[in-house]
């Protein structure tokens, strides 16, 4: 569900229409609905309700910090996976003791920030790591909280490069080898073992592989418990998917994906900790675009927009779907006709559909792509010399810009010619 609507025939984000935000700051945009933001937050709550639980929101999804502080002012954790991502939350006033640092590549930079800053704990995914957060923790007098990551090899069955629990993937250890590495974690000074962390992948439509992962986590507990450790916590990671067209797709609801988890670990007296990102703010946005110009090609009509790869890369890295509807509503017995949806960029991967039938469209109309809110902007980038987009945050009848557009002067200022040429 969101709360992106139309009334008399014009799409709304909550109260305000969409024409009189693209009227103010100009297209392409993003929009994001607070009040989707907030209530995908509490079905996760609601869901892990009675058990103890942490919600940390994956900020790799949407870094915005408007939007980190809206999720932060509801109690949500953050789960960062940079140094970058670790300062915006806490610059978002998120405390440290709800910050969740997980990645397959901390740096000892980073290490040290986290650990001097606050921090819940590391989610640590090789012995390297673990030895070198070891250093870095002795090195400041203090001790890092760690749970490590385990790959349990298991089919996500999702897209391939959103795939992170098989064994050929580059995240975590051999969930075999836990018993070892959970030894030397306990033998290094600096480290405090406070659970055990599984991701398996991004964009899951069906709760099967996540059984498979947390019966293999709850096997795992009950094994290094019996070998002498703490193991408090259980960060089972997040991956739930989202609709991304209004068809029969319906991925699994936060309360099945709940009960699955008092099912499988919810027996083992932890604290369960989840990083949900796209859930939470996936549906919480649309990317609005105006059309540049319908082309008629060959066997075939281009809808041109001023939103191009460079503003929403989903569909060109991944093949993704995304619904692309009028802002305004085409007359009733109006005929869909189908049309290339490209962008300018010089690529022709620069393509968001192909043969999509939509309602006929004219120069000047406004479009939006449903389902924009994660993996949008913070995957945007000023490819063709083009400025990064614009955020807008909705709440009720009123919307603040986020974050501007920067104008050509600022970006040609980012770049230094030196002297000598």
């Amino acid at each position: 569900m969101d709360h992106f609507l139309y009334r008399n025939g014009i799409l709304h984000a909550e109260d305000v229409a969409i024409p009189e935000i693209a009227a103010a700051v100009g297209t392409p945009f993003y929009v994001y609905s607070a009040a989707t933001l907030t209530r995908h937050y509490r079905l996760f709550t609601e869901a892990l309700s009675p058990l103890p639980h942490q919600v940390c929101f994956a900020i790799k999804s949407l870094s915005n910090l408007a939007v980190l502080k809206l999720l932060g002012n509801l109690g949500a954790g953050m789960d960062v996976v940079s140094g970058g991502e670790y300062l915006r939350a806490r610059a978002a006033g998120v405390p440290g003791e709800r910050i969740v640092f997980s990645g397959v590549g901390k740096t000892r930079e980073e290490m040290r920030l986290a650990l001097t800053g606050g921090i819940r704990q590391f989610n640590v995914e090789s012995e390297p790591e673990m030895r070198a957060l070891s250093e870095v923790a002795v090195s400041l007098g203090l001790q890092a909280p760690i749970t490590v990551r385990v790959n349990p090899d298991v089919d996500a069955r999702t897209h391939e490069k959103i795939a992170t629990g098989k064994k050929d993937n580059k995240f975590g250890i051999p969930i075999a080898r836990a018993s070892e590495v959970y030894a030397e974690a306990a033998a290094l000074p600096g480290l405090r073992i406070v659970g055990i962390d599984v991701h398996i992948g991004s964009q899951l439509t069906e709760l099967e592989p996540f059984e498979q992962a947390y019966l293999k986590v709850a096997g795992l507990t009950r094994r290094l418990r019996s070998e002498g450790h703490e193991i408090s916590r259980l960060d089972l990671g997040g991956g739930l998917g989202i609709p991304y067209t209004r068809s029969n797709e319906a991925p699994p609801l936060p309360m099945d994906y709940g009960a699955l988890i008092k099912r499988t670990v919810g027996d083992l007296g932890c604290e369960i900790e989840i990083e949900p990102g796209r859930l939470i703010s996936g549906n919480s946005g649309l990317l609005v675009a105006g059309v540049i110009y319908v082309k008629n090609g060959e066997g075939r009509d281009f809808l041109i927009l001023d939103a191009a790869m460079n503003d929403l890369v989903r569909p060109s890295m991944y093949g993704a779907h995304h619904d692309i509807v009028p802002v305004v509503e085409a007359p009733a017995g109006a005929a869909p006709q189908p049309y290339d949806v490209v962008g300018p960029v010089c690529e022709t991967g620069d393509t968001f559909a192909r043969a999509r039938d939509l309602a006929p469209l004219a120069e000047g109309d406004l479009v939006a792509f449903r389902s924009a809110g994660a993996y949008g902007a913070v995957m945007a980038s000023e490819y063709n010399s083009r400025p990064l987009v614009p955020e807008v945050l909705v709440r009720g009848d009123h919307f603040a810009v986020i974050r501007a557009r920067p104008s050509f002067d600022e970006m040609l200022k980012r770049d230094t010619i030196p002297e000598w040429l």
